[in-house]
Formats: C-alpha cells, structure tokens, sequence
C-alpha cells in the first residue's frame, strides 16, 4: 500500500515549464530629463492640433484687451486731470467699450458663415453713408486736425473709418468668394473690379477728413485680399506701384506729413520741436530697462509725451513694464496673427479663407505701423494699436473681427469634431462645481461600485406583483 501510495504521488510530479521570454522593458528617462528631439516633437503635436487656432486667438486677444485696459488706466490718468476730468474718465469709457466689444465678439462668434457674409452689403452701405456725413458741416467733428468723427452726444464720439476697414473685409471677401464659385478670378478684370473702384471709394471719403493713416490700413487689406485671390505678380506689382506713387504725392504735398516723415530714426526734437513726440516715445521706451519702473511710476506721461493713452500707448508700457512687458505685447499679437493664417491656410471656403486673412491683415499691419512708429522705424501715422489703446471706435469693429476669426476657427471640421467630443467633460465639471464632486468620502451619492450594488439587488428581488 505504501509503495502504490508512493507511486502515483512520484506520478503526480510534473516537470515545471520554464517562464515565458519576456522582451526587456524599455528603459524610461526620468521625467525631469527631456530630450530636444521629444520637445519638439511634442510641440508640434500641440501646434498641430484641431484647437490649437481657437485657443490662440480667444485666448491672445482677451489677454491683450485686458492688458490695454490696465495701460489705459495707468497712461491716462495724468491725461485727463490736466484736462480738467476724474482720473478714471478715459478708462471707464474703455471699460464700457470692452465689455460691449465682449457681447460683439461672443455674438460674432457664434454666427454661422452665411449670416456673416448677409451682413456684408448693409454694413458697407451703412459705413458710406456714415463716412459721407462725417463731411456735413454741424455733424461731422474735427479732432487733431482730422474730421473724421461724428458727435453722438455727452462724451461719446464715433469713428466711421474705422468700421469701413471690416465693411471692406466681408464685401471684399464675398465678393472674391462669389466670383471663385464661378470661376471669374482667372481675368484680371473680374479681380479688380468692383473691389478695387469700392476701396478707391472709401479711400477718398477717408483722405476727405485727412486721415492718412487708416488710409494706410484699408490699402493693406485690399493686398491681402488681391494676395489671397491669386492675383499674377505682374498685376500686383502695378497696383502697388501706383499705391506708392500716390502715397509719396499725399506726403510730399503736406508739410505736416513731411515732417513726420523726417523724423524717422530722430534722437533729437529738432527744430520748432517737430520731432518731439517720437523722441520722447523713444525716451519712454529706453528708461523702462528689462523690467520697467513699475506699473503707474512713468515719467513721460507727465505732459512729455503726447497722446500717451492712444497711439504711444506701446511706449509707456515699454517704460512701465520694461522689455518684458513689450515682448509679451508682441508675442500675443504673433500669436494672434500666426493663428489667423492658420484659418485662412487650412480652411476650404473661399469665403472664410478671405475673410480670416484680411481681418489678420489688418490687425497685424495697424500693429505693425502703430509699433514701428514708437520705435521710430516709421513714420507717426496716427493709428491705435488694436486691441490696447483707447478708443472706443477702433475696438468695437476689432472685436467683432476677432469674433470672426473665432467663428471660422470653429468652423473647422477636426475643431468642431474635438469641441463636440468635449462637451461631455464640460458637463462633468460642471456637475463638479455644482456640489456633485468625486472627492472620496464626500461624495453624496456613493461610488460607482455602491451604485452596481444596489441595481444588482434590485434586479434579484422578486416581482411583487404589483405595478
């Protein structure tokens, strides 16, 4: 017995299997370590992505109008007390701008493309009609020897040039767009006209009031618009021959303008102290340092330097913030501009491909022209940086631009894919914010695995019967 007993348990053994090969591990680089070569390619995967465009230009330009409205407080305070006016005049004027200029963008935004391209004929008759008024005697008003104003009554103004710059981005765009749709923009005539008569149109009424610089601004759409269109380098060179011919006769024919001229790259004021405004921008700009003097210590603003609250507003954030202020302006206007072509490059409607690059044409030329100017690399013009200085007027049309931009950004099948498949997670936060959170041990209702308990034991119960 014993040794039957013995034999099925030596039977039993069984010889053990050798564990399977596993392939060795990868090793992994310690968190803290990143290589160049995964930095940018996780880079790009962000740059690359649906949203990438939306987020830029929500984000970039709310930041740079928030950062425009403290510059404003603190650049116009000393402005308006000489003048007679409470410390936070200009700035609650700008607040109110803002918060309307907010409602314009959000509603702007949210419009689909067709109802954008419907408003282009009205408001492009509404901004002739609105510029022709500007040169009736008792309703048109001159300020710094410009009459391109309209007087509303109490403190409020209105700029009428400054919605013919988006006027003449969505009639341009529709226009192009409808003639692409029937294959017209292959004949230069088709190109040019009537887009070009209309631009000359509004150019005129805008020199009427002498205003050279938003001038400047609205011939820089209308070669973005011609660039977008695919206009042949033989005729965009001869348009933009004669854009120059007649610039350099408005300059030459106005000593004002001569003057400013004159004083790119001055360092000092000159003769009759013509050049003092860019010199003094120039001043604000060097005494700033890396950091600034702090946010409300500027110097310049104390009757120095004139118009410090709008168009030299850059120079007296220079001085305030330092180079790390300026550089941080610039970048969201880099990256509001790069997020603009990104529409205009990646979208398929002729439209909102027209659309997107005039509107950052536009944002991006003004900011430009209003920089190079406080930099003294170009003449003073007079316009606004957009988006930062005061000015009602110019930040209404601007925003809602935005708005624009924002709308086609969502307009994008992968964008509006990824936004639709984060719709779920929203409402998750929001349940979280509600009170409904997943904190463990607060959470009212239980876990999940409590939850699958009780369904299993309501499921087992008997049927009473009852219904």
């Amino acid at each position: 017995m014993t040794a039957r007993s013995a034999k099925p348990a030596t039977a039993r053994r069984t010889t053990r299997q050798p564990p399977p090969v596993r392939p060795p591990r990868r090793s992994r680089a310690p968190r803290g370590s990143f290589s160049p070569k995964g930095l940018y390619a996780r880079a790009r995967s962000t740059w690359d992505r649906p949203l990438t465009a939306y987020y830029l230009i929500l984000g970039g330009s709310l930041l740079i109008t928030a950062l425009g409205l403290v510059m404003v407080f603190s650049a116009s305070q000393i402005q308006a007390l000489q003048s007679g006016l409470a410390s936070t005049y200009f700035f609650r004027k700008q607040l109110i701008a803002a918060v309307l200029g907010t409602a314009l963008l959000l509603f702007a935004s949210r419009m689909p493309v067709r109802l954008h391209r419907a408003l282009a004929y009205p408001l492009l008759i509404v901004s002739v009609i609105l510029m022709c008024m500007v040169q009736v005697p008792g309703i048109g008003q001159e300020v710094n020897g410009n009459q391109n104003w309209i007087y509303l009554g109490g403190p409020f103004q209105l700029q009428p040039s400054e919605f013919a710059k988006l006027a003449l981005v969505l009639w341009g765009a529709d226009l192009l767009a409808r003639k692409n749709d029937k294959n017209m923009l292959t004949q230069w005539k088709h190109m040019l006209v009537p887009l070009v008569p209309m631009a000359l149109l509004l150019l005129g009424l805008i020199m009427l009031g002498g205003d050279m610089g938003t001038a400047i601004i609205l011939v820089a759409v209308l070669f973005g618009l011609l660039w977008l269109a695919g206009a042949p380098t033989r005729l965009f060179t001869s348009v933009l021959a004669i854009a120059v011919t007649a610039s350099a006769f408005l300059i030459t024919s106005n000593p004002n303008r001569m003057s400013r001229l004159a004083c790119i790259g001055a360092t000092d004021p000159g003769p009759n102290d013509q050049c003092w405004q860019a010199v003094h921008g120039i001043y604000a700009l060097a005494s700033g340092g890396w950091f600034g003097s702090g946010l409300g210590a500027s110097v310049e603003k104390w009757g120095q330097l004139p118009e410090p609250h709008t168009d030299f507003i850059f120079a007296v954030t220079g001085e305030e913030l330092g180079l790390a202020g300026t550089l941080s302006v610039l970048t969201l206007f880099a990256a509001l501009g790069y997020a603009g072509i990104r529409v205009a490059g990646r979208t398929e409607d002729p439209f909102v491909r027209y659309a997107a690059g005039g509107v950052t044409t536009w944002i991006t030329a003004q900011a430009v022209i209003n920089v190079g100017a406080v930099l003294g690399l170009l003449p003073i013009a007079g316009v606004p940086l957009p988006l930062f200085s005061y000015g009602g007027s110019a930040l209404l049309p601007t925003m809602f631009a935005v708005g624009l931009l924002i709308a086609f950004a969502r307009s994008d099948p992968a964008a509006r894919t990824a936004l639709a498949a984060r719709q779920p997670s929203r409402r998750r936060g929001l349940t979280g914010v509600l009170g409904f959170s997943r904190v463990p041990g607060a959470n009212p209702r239980g876990s999940g695995r409590t939850r699958e308990k009780k369904m299993r034991r309501r499921a087992a119960r008997p049927p009473s019967g009852e219904r």
